[in-house]
């Protein structure tokens, strides 16, 4: 379980092809604190720490590259990171599982005084789990909607949320991790559940 609050910021190192699969290797600023098994939001997915070599690396599934935006990273591509919640730790942002949902696309970034305006595509079955105020896990960053549209969520990025995270570095165009909020999943199937009864 993750809070959508970026840890710290992690460097692509290699993206290894092995078959349907692939092996992804991460400088990570925390490693020395990191053991075999560990978990670890890479751009909002939950990853296994698979190896503690020459940086940190971790198995990527056919599912995690069909699903995510993992397969496209580079090496010197910048992503965020969080570990997973220890007991008793407090609970800035909202829950995340670390299970992405779907891709969306940037499709505005732009400036408005000190904070910045950022829009994202968000694919109708994603859509219907988003209400105006509600959060929404971008790139495993948590963050509150803003101003919800027929196809498409903007967000306000505070000074800080800029600078600790990737978006910085982000351009309109670029693929992001989604994962819609936990709760509104389940109220969503409990209702499907109950309109499908009566």
């Amino acid at each position: 379980m993750f809070t959508g609050l970026v840890e710290a910021l992690g460097t692509t190192l290699a993206l290894q092809d092995r078959g349907e699969q692939a092996r992804l290797t991460m400088q990570i600023p925390f490693a020395d604190e990191l053991k075999l098994g560990d978990s670890v939001a890479v751009n909002g997915c939950c990853l296994t720490v698979a190896d503690l070599g020459d940086g940190v690396a971790f198995d990527l599934l056919a599912q995690t590259l069909r699903v995510t935006s993992l397969g496209s990273l580079r090496p010197g591509s910048i992503v965020n990171l969080e570990r997973a919640m220890s007991l008793g730790d407090r609970f800035g942002g909202h829950f995340v599982q670390g299970h992405v949902d779907a891709t969306g696309t940037i499709t505005r970034l732009e400036r408005n005084g000190q904070d910045h305006i950022l829009g994202v595509s968000i694919p109708p079955h994603i859509h219907q789990l988003c209400v105006d105020k509600g959060s929404i896990s971008i790139d495993g960053i948590s963050l509150t909607i803003a101003e919800l549209h027929e196809a498409e969520a903007v967000f306000w990025i505070t000074p800080h949320t800029w600078q600790h995270t990737h978006l910085h570095q982000a351009v309109p165009g670029q693929t992001v991790n989604l994962e819609a909020d936990m709760l509104a999943k389940h109220v969503a199937k409990l209702m499907e559940a109950r309109l499908g009864r009566s």
